[in-house]
């Protein structure tokens, strides 16, 4: 009897953690912070690359990633550059398209495609469009739950010049975005019904192109966002702004992800100029101040972003052949590579994944405060135009997204 009294109470516990499993995909990992937590991954890859397990070809122009989640692998793309309609696509972990939905217009105009990495969470997935909309869809059929326009919602003057391309920040039951209106700068929405819950005045700059982050300094919650020319820190709770720092660059683009460790913000952009390059600012008071501790103006990351593991920082500069691990703690420069071509960067299992935005390599890095060495490399087959998209890396797979295409391979190591 004791038996089987034992063996249901485990029952009822396994249903119920099972009942309560979360599903959940975020821009560059699950930190946002270009760390993913495979593990159990190759080492070395074979001189043609890892194994090929499906690709498909014909998602239209795009720059975005994918998001894996609810088993399905989503991602968007715009089809044809005159009705400009983007569609998200829903696979199945095999490659086999389950749906196709059209949710609106995106961005056709320089480079076109779409540029937002959805975001999901349990039955709903998020997205924003470059040509400025925030989407809530059903994420097991596509359907439309809500959506709300910049222009038309948040009195956004002008769309921005290349096209919104952040990924939505999700802080509970609210969603943040940064629409860059003079009211409504940062703005956090009822993630469920798109209703206003609080709204950020700015100082009249656009928005950019990154992706704001979520953190905790000691008791205090902050939203770290940017526009074109700052870095603000923002209650996550009522969306009052603490401060302002300036960070520049003669195009207005910002598109690397800020990190964030141990009371210290690392932002990087791509200009040589007193208030731009790479910058570490420093939290206090909980968060509601900050101050600048260094700048390295020589390193111009336009938009590969960053990983730090332990006290470094790794990543390239913009367009040529330039990798660097910098020191965390000084804007120190410790190592330089200059063998493969500049890109974005992630990081599992101890090793790095570099995808070369000019030549299409995909390389396996070996990095740390001492080296840079990469392990394998292979070219990606398929796809055109820019190699702007990030990989994934989900229970072992990779996926890489170069335009209309999208390859996925088999990296477990067993």
């Amino acid at each position: 009897m004791i038996r089987i009294l034992f063996l249901s109470l485990v029952s009822l516990m396994l249903l119920s953690s099972c009942s309560e499993k979360r599903e959940f995909s975020d821009w560059r990992g699950p930190d946002r912070n270009g760390i993913y937590p495979d593990t159990g991954l190759l080492k070395e890859w074979p001189e043609e690359g890892p194994e090929l397990l499906w690709s498909y070809e014909g998602l239209g122009h795009g720059h975005n990633t994918v998001a894996v989640a609810n088993n399905m692998v989503y991602v968007t793309g715009v089809k044809d550059s005159t009705q400009a309609m983007g569609s998200l696509f829903a696979f199945d972990l095999k490659g086999n398209m389950l749906w196709k939905k059209e949710y609106g217009r995106d961005f056709t105009d320089n480079f076109i495609g779409t540029r937002s990495t959805p975001v999901v969470v349990d039955e709903h997935i998020y997205l924003e469009s470059g040509a400025g909309a925030v989407y809530c869809l059903n994420a097991l059929n596509g359907t439309e739950v809500w959506s709300k326009d910049f222009i038309q919602d948040f009195g956004v003057d002008t769309i921005i010049q290349f096209g919104y391309a952040e990924s939505v920040l999700i802080d509970g039951d609210h969603l943040i975005c940064v629409p860059g209106g003079k009211e409504n700068n940062v703005v956090a929405l009822n993630r469920f019904t798109g209703e206003k819950v609080w709204a950020s005045a700015g100082y009249g700059e656009q928005a950019t192109y990154n992706s704001p982050i979520l953190i905790e300094v000691e008791t205090q919650r902050l939203v770290i966002a940017m526009t074109s020319g700052s870095v603000m820190g923002i209650d996550a709770a009522s969306g009052e702004m603490y401060w302002q720092i300036e960070q520049t660059q003669r195009n207005k683009i910002h598109a690397n992800t800020p990190l964030y460790a141990d009371g210290m913000l690392v932002v990087s952009s791509a200009d040589p100029t007193s208030t731009s390059g790479l910058v570490q600012i420093e939290l206090l008071d909980e968060g509601r101040d900050a101050r600048v501790v260094w700048r390295y103006k020589k390193f111009r990351n336009l938009l590969g972003g960053l990983v730090k593991i332990d006290s470094c920082i790794y990543g390239s500069t913009a367009m040529g052949k330039d990798w660097q691990v910098i020191s965390w703690n000084t804007g120190e420069m410790l190592v330089q590579n200059k063998e493969l071509g500049g890109g974005s960067i992630i990081h599992a299992d101890g090793l790095f994944y570099c995808y070369s935005e000019r030549e299409g390599e995909v390389a396996l890095v070996d990095a740390s405060p001492e080296k840079f060495e990469v392990v394998s490399k292979f070219e990606v087959p398929l796809g055109s135009d820019q190699h702007w998209a990030r990989p994934v890396i989900h229970q072992g797979v990779l996926y890489i997204r170069h335009g209309d295409a999208l390859m996925v391979y088999n990296i477990k190591a067993s």
